[in-house]
């Protein structure tokens, strides 16, 4: 007796195609494992110069000049710290840089998001062009526009004073004129139509919609635009005289031991100091800061 098989029933032996295949458990955590194994790596790689530089501000002169180096400080020298407060005017120094970073963060900020947004909302002829030069603009290295900058300023009669970070603010940023622009255009255009139906010019609707719903892009503006100037060397050192300039250039040409030297582990000390409050402030603002810009990159 012949048995005819259905040829339509599935194969025991044959997988179904429309079913993906599952990786073996054992696989998964294999490849697991390997990620977790190379963001370790990267995350002590990131970090070692910022613990070679605390191990640094703990050190003794001796243990610094030592040959070959010592890694660990034999006594952790805390006084290194308390040097770095008394050598200089660092509280002045620090306030000087926070009130530069904070202005002109707030002022690049505003100035930014109006700039994308009317990238991304208004209507004109040239604007794609337009656009394309703004970006291009980001592609130019710093230290070739450095010189006529200062000469620009120093012309106007603007060095040592505060005002070449304001008109850098008010003259916006371009990466994040773009990084405005790439947020303002994924916000649908029933919102906007809506506002305008009702009566809204474009300046209420960039104020009163549009800036509430980019609380986490203006946080990661003005995180960047912070930093830049936080950690500015250049142009505080060329623009602001002694008693003016920031905390960046203080640390780096202040501190001198009897005989003229760098003194480096009180250098090294003030450093560290420097650079904790933007580590706090980023531990306290990552998920934000992470949010709005993956949020910039919605829509094209």
């Amino acid at each position: 007796m012949t048995v005819v098989r259905d040829s339509a029933a599935p194969s025991a032996t044959r997988p179904d195609p429309l079913v993906p295949a599952r990786r073996p458990v054992a696989r998964r955590r294999v490849n697991a494992a390997g990620t977790y194994v190379l963001l370790m790596g990267l995350a002590v790689l990131f970090a070692g110069p910022f613990v070679w530089l605390v191990l640094a501000a703990l050190k003794t002169k001796a243990e610094w000049v030592a040959i070959p180096p010592k890694i660990l400080p034999e006594a952790p020298r805390w006084g290194n710290f308390t040097d770095a407060f008394t050598e200089i005017n660092f509280p002045a120094y620090l306030g000087n840089s926070l009130f530069l970073s904070f202005l002109y963060a707030v002022l690049v900020t505003f100035s930014s998001a109006a700039v994308g947004f009317g990238f991304a909302r208004l209507r004109g002829r040239g604007k794609r062009p337009l656009f394309v030069v703004l970006l291009s603009t980001m592609m130019l290295p710093q230290i070739l526009t450095l010189i006529p900058t200062y000469v620009i300023f120093a012309r106007t009669g603007l060095v040592n004073t505060y005002w070449p970070w304001v008109l850098w603010g008010l003259a916006a940023s371009p990466f994040l004129v773009f990084l405005f622009r790439q947020f303002f255009a994924a916000i649908p255009a029933e919102l906007e139509d809506a506002a305008i139906v009702d009566g809204c010019g474009y300046g209420r609707i960039f104020l009163q919609i549009f800036l509430p719903l980019s609380r986490p892009v203006l946080l990661t503006s003005f995180l960047l635009s912070f930093t830049w100037t936080w950690g500015d060397y250049i142009a505080p050192a060329l623009l602001l005289n002694p008693d003016q300039t920031t905390l960046a250039v203080a640390i780096s040409a202040f501190y001198l031991d009897p005989h003229g030297n760098p003194d480096a582990t009180v250098q090294a000390a003030a450093a560290t100091l420097y650079v904790i409050p933007v580590l706090v402030i980023f531990l306290f603002a990552q998920r934000y800061f992470i949010r709005g810009v993956l949020g910039s990159g919605v829509k094209g």
